[in-house]
């Protein structure tokens, strides 16, 4: 007979995130890789310096989610004498810091992508290493490589320039402080204003080659005491069609379109992302209300992104010719591969990857991504059915009528919680239209949920 002491118990605590343990993903890193970046903090020399333009007399703001911990870009604007706009996007410069093939680059490329979690942030980089050296911060001179850009009066590009920088952020805004500043129109901050037109000319001039709006609601969730068995938790649901959030996504597009200009003209291998599909009819879509429910439809007829490691291939999405993602090398392996191309070309060193190793090392990055993206999404799936769980039974919920599965069970998207989900709707209710649901039932770990239209 088995004594009670020849047995392993394993407790874990109630909200466990089974996927993270499964998929066996790195979270803490190991002292080795603490140590090296730490090293890198001390002794790095930086090879850019008496090259580095001297942009701290701009005006920069650094805009991102309030609990943000690696900021990695941000945006000046000035409108120039003939009455054009000259836009400068700056981005943090790890490169900087981190050469490829060392150990603390590969240890970047094995995970590929920072993962971010309602509970945990797993960074990409040491978190010292990533804050400290790498990230830019309110009011300090930091490195960066800048996208400067002025814009014709239709908002397609006229010239642009590429170089290593030195920058002073002036604001760190959150998007709903960033969105208030817009709206208030102060003349103290012009410049938000020039930038937040410059997004506007950008946007109709996309639209114009035939890009297509997939704007929708996004959730975010922080639990600061996962381990609790009832911790708190903090849900905001953003809507991607925001004044801030917009311009944002506009000069991050922007920037993308100018690094594959800048790559193409100099024969500079690149990770040059394309989406093939050009051919959409939007038009076929005009009777749906614009927003989160024309958004879903065109989203689900869209084709995979595609990369070629040796020219631009146009983006038919967001109808530009040519996109490389940049912006994020603190937290994206595939934009710091792109930052290391384009940083040894502007030395005029030899580049250290050809077209054949980048599309090497990207195959095994974007399975990493893949996987980390996964694991957020049914991370943050299960907090918002852990969020409703927890909400007294009476609460309604708005929800608007994405298109219908079978018969009368309609795809739903939740707007209070930013979430999708599925219920039988009445006779006589239709696309688009936005119905009052009460959750019946919601258990976050078997990823159930029952909802019932209220009439």
């Amino acid at each position: 007979m088995c004594s009670e002491s020849s047995h392993r118990y394993w407790l874990f605590p109630v909200h466990v995130n089974l996927d993270l343990l499964k998929l066996n993903l790195p979270t803490d890193h190991s002292d080795e890789i603490i140590s090296a970046a730490e090293s890198l903090l001390s002794q790095s020399v930086d090879l850019d310096e008496t090259e580095r333009k001297d942009l701290t007399d701009l005006k920069v703001y650094a805009i991102d989610v309030d609990e943000a911990d690696e900021l990695d870009d941000a945006l000046s604007a000035t409108r120039l004498l003939d009455g054009r706009i000259k836009v400068w996007i700056h981005v943090a410069d790890p490169a900087r810091f981190v050469r490829p093939g060392s150990i603390v680059d590969r240890e970047a490329m094995k995970r590929g992508t920072s993962i971010f979690l309602p509970t945990a942030t797993y960074p990409m980089f040491p978190e010292k290493l990533a804050m400290e050296g790498m990230s830019l911060k309110q009011g300090e001179h930091c490195n960066a490589v800048t996208v400067s850009v002025v814009l014709h009066s239709d908002g397609s590009i006229a010239e642009f320039s590429v170089d290593n920088s030195i920058i002073k952020p002036t604001y760190m805004l959150t998007y709903e402080s960033a969105s208030e500043l817009i709206h208030l129109n102060l003349e103290e901050e012009i410049e938000l204003k020039i930038l937040s037109e410059a997004a506007a000319l950008r946007l109709l001039w996309r639209r114009q080659q035939g890009a297509i709006d997939t704007a929708t609601l996004e959730t975010r969730i922080k639990v600061p005491d996962p381990e609790e068995p009832e911790p708190e938790i903090k849900l905001y649901v953003e809507d991607q069609a925001d004044p801030a959030m917009r311009l944002v996504s506009e000069m991050m597009i922007l920037c993308g379109e100018v690094i594959a200009s800048y790559g193409s003209q100099n024969n500079i291998p690149l990770p040059y992302r394309g989406q093939p599909q050009s051919n959409i009819d939007v038009s076929a879509f005009s009777h749906l209300p614009e927003g989160p429910v024309r958004s879903s439809a065109l989203v689900r007829i869209m084709r995979a992104a595609e990369f070629d490691f040796g020219k631009p291939i146009r983006h038919g999405i967001l109808g530009i010719p040519g996109y490389v993602q940049f912006t994020s090398p603190i937290r994206r392996y595939m934009d710091l591969l792109a930052h290391y191309q384009l940083k040894a070309f502007l030395r005029g060193e030899s580049l250290p990857f050809s077209a054949g190793q980048l599309e090497g090392i990207a195959s095994t990055v974007n399975m990493n991504a893949r996987l980390a993206k996964k694991i957020c999404n049914t991370s943050l799936r299960y907090w918002i059915l852990e969020f409703l769980r927890r909400e007294p039974k009476e609460k309604r919920y708005h929800a608007l009528i994405l298109r219908f599965i079978k018969d009368r069970i309609a795809a739903l998207l939740l707007v209070e919680v930013g979430l999708q989900a599925s219920a039988w709707v009445s006779v006589g209710r239709d696309i688009g239209d936005e119905i009052v649901v009460r959750v019946e039932e919601s258990h976050p770990r078997d990823d159930f949920l029952s909802l019932k239209e209220v009439i």
